[in-house]
C-alpha cells in the first residue's frame, strides 16, 4: 500500500473531477493530437504536480528526432512521454518509439498515453533494449473515492520519484514474474525440498534431484517460462542474488571471528612452597 500525502490525494481528487468531464467531451468532438496534447499538460501539471513551464518540456530534441513531451524532476529527466490523440489506438510501434528515445536520453522509463489511457514502461537496457509495462491506467474508469485507484495515479506523480514508488512497483513485479519464480523451483534448495516431501510420500522410491528438475521444466512449467531470454534474466538474477547472499554470510562470519576477544590463558595458580620449619633446635 501506497502512503499518499494528504495533500498529494486531495490534488488526485480534483484532477479526477476536472479532467474526467474534458476528456469525454474531446473524444466526443475527436479532438486532434495537438489538441490532446494541451490536455495532458493539463493533467501533467494539475494531477500530477510538475510545474508547467520548468518541469514538463514539448518537443525536446534528442539525436535529431523530437519526442512529444519530457518530464524533469530536479535537473533529471524522470521520462519521456508519446502523446496520441484522444480516440486513436495506442499501438505497440509507438512504445518502441518512445523507448528509442530513452536509449539515446537514456531514460528509464517512458510514457504513451491519449489522455483516457496511461501506460507506464521500464526501458529495460539490455540486448536487444527491451520494455516492460509496469501501470496502466484508464483515466475515464477512475473512481475518485477508490483508493486503489489514488495510489495507481501517484506512482506517476511528482512526489512519487523521490519515494522511488515505481522503481518498488517494477521491482515487485519482477519478483512475482512467472519467469522468476520458475527459476526459483529450478534453483537446488528448492529442488531438494521436493525430493524430501515426495519421499515422505513414497520412502521407497529412489528419487534424485535431476529427475525432480526434468519434471518440472518438461512436464510442469511452461516451455516459455524455462526457455527465452527473459527465463536466462530470471535464472541469472536469482543466481546472483544466491551468491550475494553466500558472501554477506561468509563476511559476516569472518567479520565474527575477527572480532572474538582472544581466548584467555588459563590463569597460572602460584601455590605458596610448603613452608617447613626451619627452627633450628634449641641446644640444652
Amino acid at each position: 500500500m501506497v502512503n499518499i500525502p494528504q495533500k498529494v490525494a486531495d490534488r488526485l481528487v480534483a484532477g479526477i473531477k476536472k479532467f474526467q468531464p474534458i476528456l469525454t467531451a474531446a473524444q466526443a468532438h475527436d479532438a486532434n493530437e495537438s489538441d490532446t496534447v494541451i490536455i495532458i499538460t493539463d493533467m501533467l501539471s494539475e494531477i500530477f504536480g510538475y510545474a508547467k513551464y520548468t518541469e514538463i518540456t514539448s518537443e525536446k530534441c534528442i539525436r535529431g528526432t523530437f519526442c512529444d513531451l519530457s518530464i524533469k524532476v530536479s535537473e533529471t529527466t524522470q521520462s519521456f512521454i508519446e502523446a496520441k490523440a484522444v480516440n486513436q489506438e495506442l499501438k505497440e510501434s509507438y512504445v518502441k518509439q518512445a523507448v528509442d528515445y530513452a536509449v539515446n536520453g537514456p531514460v528509464d522509463w517512458v510514457v504513451l498515453t491519449n489522455g483516457v489511457l496511461w501506460r507506464v514502461y521500464r526501458v529495460i537496457f539490455s540486448k536487444p533494449v527491451d520494455h516492460e509495462l509496469v501501470i496502466e491506467i484508464n483515466f475515464l474508469a477512475l473512481n475518485h473515492r477508490n483508493s486503489s485507484d489514488l495510489e495507481a495515479l501517484f506512482l506517476y506523480t511528482k512526489e512519487s520519484w523521490s519515494k522511488s514508488a515505481l522503481n518498488d512497483l517494477y521491482d515487485q513485479k519482477q519478483a512475482l514474474s512467472r519467469f522468476s519464480i520458475g527459476a526459483v523451483l529450478l534453483t537446488e534448495p528448492v529442488l531438494t525440498i521436493v525430493k524430501r516431501e515426495l519421499k515422505r510420500i513414497s520412502p521407497d522410491v529412489k528419487i534424485d534431484i535431476e529427475q525432480i528438475r526434468s519434471v518440472l521444466e518438461h512436464e510442469v512449467l511452461k516451455r516459455e517460462v524455462v526457455e527465452g531470454e527473459k527465463a536466462d534474466t530470471a535464472s541469472k538474477r536469482i543466481a546472483r542474488a544466491a551468491n550475494k547472499s553466500l558472501r554477506s554470510k561468509s563476511d559476516k562470519s569472518s567479520a565474527d571471528v575477527a572480532t572474538e576477544s582472544p581466548a584467555q590463558k588459563p590463569q597460572q595458580t602460584i601455590c605458596p612452597a610448603d613452608t617447613a620449619s626451619n627452627t633450628a633446635p634449641t641446644s640444652a
